[in-house]
């Protein structure tokens, strides 16, 4: 068995989701793409693939050896590249996480760019609300909001948030908008879990206040409780970029803006530091200068 090969078949298969379809773009027949799998399968003692007549899902050893198998894949890449005399030519998948809305905005308009100037790229976005492990899930480079922990990833600031509350125009007409944190009692709150699981408040940067809030509703995205504000229903809160769009259309407008806590940093960060490939140098550079020339972000 080849098992290079081999893996090139397992991610192919764990990205298309079917046999036939990776079996396809490999230009294999279904049958050999089953045998590459079954070989792994043999050679490493595990389940890699749970399949039915219908789908087809990574086991959770599967997704595990996967996630190695792409790390691998991607250092024997760089190592070819480096041995042709090419390092200094990005080439190869680059693979970039950010949290969902933030991605949706701001990641994929500077990707779609970056793979346009460079066509020996190939791009996977991950968008996720959680903060990932870039080494352990092969993942090139991340845009993380907040302050970061001590790490050996280089780390280059790109750009600030705020956290903010907001409401509809209509709902401060009928109302009235509040003139302090206090304030809040007389509101719906609804609750943004997957950015902001607290339920106690805080505000202000040097004389700090903290109201402890009891949703009306909780929803588990962002883009959920930002719908709910817009129709009026409650105050929500959230980071700025998330509503940037809503404020320029005037569909959402921000209160208690002289309360707000200090603003979250965003920054850049990778891992291979001095010795990162060329796809990731070229990345880093392009979205630096892209993200530090937005005005929602600076």
């Amino acid at each position: 068995m080849d098992r290079f090969h081999a893996m090139k078949v397992l991610v192919r298969i764990a990205d298309t989701g079917g046999f036939a379809e990776a079996a396809r773009q490999m230009h294999l027949s279904a049958p050999a793409a089953t045998r590459a799998i079954a070989g792994l399968e043999d050679l490493i003692g595990a389940r890699l693939f749970t399949r039915t007549t219908r789908s087809v899902k990574l086991t959770e050893a599967g997704a595990r050896y996967v996630e190695d198998c792409r790390r691998i894949l991607a250092q024997i890449d760089e190592a070819e590249a480096s041995a042709a005399g090419s390092f200094g030519k990005p080439t190869g998948t680059l693979t970039v996480t950010a949290s969902v809305l933030f991605g949706q905005i701001y990641v994929v308009p500077i990707m779609t760019r970056f793979l346009d100037l460079y066509p020996d790229v190939s791009g996977r976005l991950l968008f996720l609300d959680r903060v990932t492990n870039l080494v352990d899930e092969g993942i090139d480079v991340a845009v993380r909001i907040g302050h970061l922990p001590d790490s050996s990833h280089a780390a280059i600031r790109v750009g600030q948030v705020r956290r903010v509350i907001c409401g509809a125009p209509a709902l401060f007409e009928a109302q009235g908008a509040p003139r302090e944190p206090a304030d809040l009692a007389r509101y719906r709150i609804i609750a943004a879990t997957s950015a902001w699981t607290s339920l106690d408040w805080h505000f202000g940067t040097t004389e700090r206040t903290t109201v402890q809030v009891r949703p009306s509703l909780y929803c588990n995205s962002n883009a959920g409780a930002i719908a709910a504000a817009r129709d009026g229903w409650g105050l929500t809160r959230l980071l700025s970029y998330q509503i940037a769009p809503d404020l320029a259309a005037g569909t959402l407008q921000t209160v208690l803006d002289d309360f707000e806590e200090a603003p979250l940093p965003v920054h850049i960060v990778h891992p291979e530091g001095r010795n990162a490939s060329a796809k990731v140098r070229a990345f880093v550079d392009f979205a630096v200068s892209a993200l530090r020339s937005n005005r929602l972000l600076n």
